[in-house]
């Protein structure tokens, strides 16, 4: 399928959220290899020149590629033992403080399978939109780490952090959403595997067997 979406770069930021633990994986699920290269690497090749800029949350990662931020969580009164995370909904929040831009597309650190073309289909999606928040939607219910928020958002998932809120899909209610369900999103992701992440060491050998099959027929 050819491509057209367009979309005005300079409307939007990614943010990458890295901070979580890994606790199923047993290592840092954004430095796992894929050919060579890092798969939050390869996430940050993808997405670059989609946006105006794109920054990593909650992990401190040397050799970030050039123009490349890092920033840490951000508290927002989540108190946590040492070692646990302190959860998306804080990336989220963290991510949305330092944002200067209308759009921002929030990704997890753990989606192997996402694509230049459905990036792009989806920031071209939320351009268009009315909405706070353009969020897939798949079998398991809405996706919130692959999703477009308004800037504006920073302020009630703050809110929800300080009034125990700790899900990231809890705080959506709260938001104008626009909801896009799999029969669209899997016209610019035709395998149906884009918004598929990663948890166990099986989840990251077949993923990165789809990736080396791929590449050689490419």
């Amino acid at each position: 399928m050819v491509d057209r979406s367009h979309h005005t770069k300079d409307l939007f930021e990614t943010f990458i959220l890295a901070g979580g633990v890994s606790s199923r994986m047993g290592r840092p699920k954004h430095l796992l290899d894929f050919n060579g290269e890092s798969l939050i690497g390869r996430t940050i090749h993808l997405v670059k020149p989609l946006v105006k800029k794109v920054t990593v949350v909650g992990a401190m990662v040397d050799s970030l590629p050039t123009g490349i931020r890092s920033i840490s969580d951000e508290s927002f009164a989540v108190h946590t033992e040492p070692g646990r995370s302190k959860g998306p909904l804080t990336g989220m929040a963290t991510a949305l403080s330092h944002s200067q831009s209308p759009w921002n597309l929030i990704l997890a650190c753990d989606l192997p399978y996402l694509t230049a073309g459905w990036l792009r289909w989806l920031l071209a999606r939320a351009e268009k939109s009315q909405s706070q928040v353009v969020v897939p939607k798949t079998i398991r219910g809405l996706e919130p780490l692959a999703a477009v928020y308004r800037g504006e958002c920073a302020v009630a998932i703050r809110h929800a952090l300080l009034n125990g809120i700790r899900k990231a899909t809890d705080v959506l209610n709260q938001f104008a959403i626009e909801t896009v369900d799999e029969a669209e999103w899997r016209e610019s992701g035709p395998e149906g595997l884009v918004l598929r992440n990663m948890n166990t060491p099986a989840d990251y050998d077949e993923a990165r067997a789809r990736f080396q099959k791929k590449n050689s027929h490419a």
